[in-house]
């Protein structure tokens, strides 16, 4: 009995720091409450949203948070009109945690969002990485408040119907061995994630680990710029399990449809869907990302030849993301 105690509380991820809690992180940031009484905090920037011709919120993505928005310059933002707003998906940052979100709820948070901010009946939406998984998500379940979404280098979920075997398992095996197994157990066994993930006896995540194995060339001469970040303290100050684990656990989880069958959300040409992947990602592997954008006509597919998974960071790149989806 005793040693099934042990197994259990090692299993067991500890409760997280609720920001504003006692004992908790502080509260430093503008935050919005939910109709479920959570709390999602955010981040403007950009022109004032009363000027703004453009709306966009950007959805950040794994191990992020609100300020890592995509980079626009502010000529740029002027000339266009545009404001951005960004957001802590719920247990990054400061927003309160969603042990219970699922792939659907992330879009009815945006959607709640944009309502308490008054951003109008429609706004644009752009998601990186595990947020761009995300954007799928939008898609199928909020497609009438949509301008135009930009999806940038998406997590995919190999166990999606709709992939050839002979194309999931090329992207299976472009994964160093460490990450495979921290994926599997995240799909088949959520229940351990934490246990996989904390534990010391192999090695877990190594995109948790930040290991530069997993980095391209182009990715290592961003990666200056990642170390400017002065707030990466605030990313998982809530527990890594209600940020990075619940990631994983809803990213690489059993949905109960695939994008690869979604029909075209804008079948009257209101509004475009732009993929863009990089053909050197070594993080999110580029295969399933092409296949999607071959097997779906409606979206428009960017591959940057020489890229890697930090692309939307690099140099210039957010001008370029937001001019190529508002113009």
């Amino acid at each position: 009995m005793i040693l099934l105690a042990v197994l259990f509380r090692q299993l067991q991820a500890p409760p997280p720091k609720i920001c504003g809690s006692p004992g908790g992180p502080p509260v430093t940031g503008t935050r919005i409450a939910l109709k479920d009484g959570r709390h999602l905090a955010y981040h403007e920037s950009g022109v004032p949203k009363e000027e703004a011709k453009h709306k966009i919120i950007f959805v950040h993505g794994f191990d992020s948070c609100r300020y890592d928005a995509l980079q626009v310059s502010p000529e740029l933002a002027q000339e266009l009109g545009i404001y951005i707003l960004s957001f802590d998906r719920p247990g990054y940052g400061e927003s309160d945690p969603h042990p219970a979100r699922t792939e659907k709820s992330i879009a009815l948070d945006i959607e709640e969002l944009a309502d308490a901010l008054q951003l109008g009946p429609r706004f644009y939406l752009i998601g990186y990485s595990m947020g761009g998984e995300m954007m799928w998500s939008c898609l199928k379940h909020i497609p009438h408040r949509l301008s135009g979404v930009s999806i940038l280098g998406p997590v995919g979920n190999y166990w999606w119907s709709g992939y050839p075997s002979n194309v999931s398992w090329d992207a299976w095996y472009r994964q160093i061995p460490q990450d495979q197994w921290a994926v599997r157990v995240a799909h088949h066994a959520p229940w351990l994630t934490y246990w996989w993930n904390t534990q010391k006896l192999f090695p877990a995540s190594s995109v948790i680990a930040f290991n530069p194995a997993i980095l391209s060339r182009e990715d290592m001469a961003v990666v200056p710029k990642l170390a400017q970040r002065t707030y990466v303290g605030q990313v998982r100050q809530q527990g890594e399990h209600e940020s990075l684990h619940r990631d994983m656990i809803v990213g690489f989880g059993k949905w109960g449809w695939s994008p690869l069958e979604m029909e075209d959300p804008f079948p009257a040409g209101e509004a475009e869907v732009h993929l863009w992947h990089g053909a050197d990602d070594r993080i999110v592997p580029v295969a399933l990302s092409r296949y999607i954008a071959k097997t779906l006509p409606w979206i428009r597919y960017h591959e940057l030849p020489t890229a890697g998974h930090l692309f939307p960071i690099a140099d210039g790149m957010g001008d370029v993301i937001v001019k190529t989806m508002v113009m």
